[in-house]
């Protein structure tokens, strides 16, 4: 499978000051006077080194955020990028300030194209909110604008920018990561021609903002969760069918999700071209675009900057056909699961066998567990997870009638209360009448939690409409899975005979 490697947001270091520059230089390669020389980043990191931060594939750079604190109210709304930096010696920056205020931010030309970009600038927000600044704000470049200024006036060509009548590469991004433009400023950096040295002063501002309160928030333990209840529908090619997969994954990471889930088997309808073919072949031959699938998931959960758990897919690996799936992590790294029980039908319709690997996956949102539908119903998979640290258990599912949807949501309860866990499930819906063995589906996705004073008391936190394409969103707080085990009603998993009984895990 393709790797993207480690990705990494780091803050900046006097010693990173050479490959920096080698970066920035890659970056403005027509405008050299935009590079900043070594002083400059020295004092940058020395006043205010949260401010400073940067993207590293595999160790290169791949981009980087300067910033510093204001107090805005000492600034004309016109300023210049040279009274904001106080002719780039920084002065301004006052820590008692009230807005972020952004001096750079770029990616190179080797990594654009991967939304690199919009995870620097969900950095500035999450830092905006933790040091309780009431906004963010920048004077963002309009390269394009020289190719217009003779015939419409700066207002107006960001008018047309707004409605798509014409693109511009930095304010189409900037507006598109919620900053609205509030002025334009004449003269803002000397030397930009392209920009015939105007820029659009964007700001951003901080919803969660307490004038009074100056103190940091403490580490954030809410963990956002994206299910997605895929429909089953006839698609043309992988193409289309990834076209659709990313619609999700925007739609989801569009409302800040950490985490995006697909059903158990969502890339079924490809079928519908080997339907000539006996199942166990059909299948076979739909094995083969497992790995172009999870190469475009691997970019996708890179370019909206969240991870992704593939649902799962038949994989063949020596001759053995097994249902697998991936986790892709917005860091670029690339997990993969199994399906350690194969069904009834599984191993006689395709001949499926089931896999041997049963562990956890440390991510960004702490450790989480991924099972594979039927392995819902074996207790003990979900007993290992929970002893080897899991938060939140996954698991990607497909049923074709209520009462097989019944075994896996009702398991899945039973697994949240005994292992002290939140339990997300998504499954498919529809028909694929040109499939078989895959005709029909039933589902209702849920977040499941265990049932105690301090969550829901039937124990769901979310659930989606049955047999309805959508997407669920819900929020879990780690914290409070915390408190159960210290503090819950009762303490399953403190309170287990583990001098009568044990489950673990055998060395294969």
């Amino acid at each position: 499978m393709k790797d993207y490697g480690n990705i990494e947001l780091v803050f900046l270091k006097h010693e990173d000051y050479k490959d920096l520059l080698q970066a920035m230089k890659e970056a403005y390669s027509n405008i050299p006077n935009l590079v900043w020389g070594k002083k400059q980043i020295e004092t940058l990191i020395n006043i205010f080194p949260e401010g400073q931060v940067a993207i590293k594939i595999n160790g290169e750079f791949a981009g980087c955020a300067l910033s510093i604190i204001v107090d805005y109210n000492k600034f004309e709304d016109n300023h210049k990028y040279s009274a904001i930096t106080a002719n780039y010696s920084f002065k301004t920056h006052n820590i008692e300030g009230d807005v972020l205020y952004g001096i750079e931010i770029f990616i190179t030309p080797k990594f654009r194209g991967l939304r690199l970009g919009r995870r620097l600038y969900d950095y500035r927000k999450e830092l905006c909110e933790r040091l309780n600044l009431r906004g963010i704000a920048f004077g963002g470049r309009i390269p394009n604008y020289h190719k217009y200024s003779s015939e419409i006036t700066p207002k107006e060509y960001i008018e047309k920018v707004r409605k798509k009548e014409i693109h511009d590469p930095v304010l189409d991004f900037q507006m598109s990561n919620d900053f609205h433009p509030a002025k334009i400023l004449k003269g803002y950096l000397e030397g930009d021609k392209e920009s015939n040295e105007y820029a659009v002063l964007l700001e951003w501002d901080n919803i969660y903002y307490e004038k009074p309160q100056k103190a940091a928030s403490s580490t954030k333990t809410v963990v956002r969760l994206g299910l997605i209840q895929w429909q089953m529908r006839n698609y043309k090619n992988i193409e289309d069918l990834m076209q659709q997969a990313e619609f999700f994954i925007d739609a989801v990471s569009g409302y800040r999700s950490d985490f995006a889930l697909f059903p158990e088997f969502f890339n079924a309808p490809l079928m519908a071209e080997y339907n000539h073919l006996t199942e166990a072949d059909a299948i076979r031959k739909l094995a083969e675009n497992t790995k172009t699938i999870v190469n475009k998931f691997a970019e996708l959960a890179i370019s909206y900057n969240i991870n992704i758990i593939t649902g799962s897919m038949p994989e063949l690996l020596d001759g053995v056909l097994f249902n697998v799936g991936y986790l892709c992590k917005r860091d670029g790294s690339i997990e993969r699961f199994e399906k350690i029980h194969a069904t009834p039908d599984e191993v006689k319709v395709w001949g499926m066998q089931g896999g041997n690997t049963i562990k956890t996956f440390d991510t960004d949102c702490g450790k989480i567990g991924i099972l594979i539908c039927y392995d819902i119903e074996f207790p003990e998979l979900s007993r290992i997870l929970s002893d080897e640290g899991m938060d939140i258990l996954f698991v990607p599912f497909l049923t074709d009638t209520q009462n097989g949807y019944s075994r896996v949501k009702n398991c899945a309860q039973a697994r949240a209360i005994e292992n002290e866990c939140y339990v997300a499930i998504a499954g498919s819906v529809g028909n694929l009448p040109k499939v078989h063995n895959m005709d029909i589906q039933y589902a209702q996705s849920a977040v499941i939690t265990p049932c105690d004073f301090a969550f829901p008391v039937n124990g769901i936190k979310a659930e989606a409409t049955p047999n309805t394409e959508m997407i669920l969103i819900a929020d879990v707080d780690i914290s409070l899975l915390r408190e159960l085990h210290q503090f819950g009603s009762v303490k399953n998993l403190q309170n287990r005979r583990l001098d009568l009984y044990e489950v673990k895990k055998l060395k294969i």
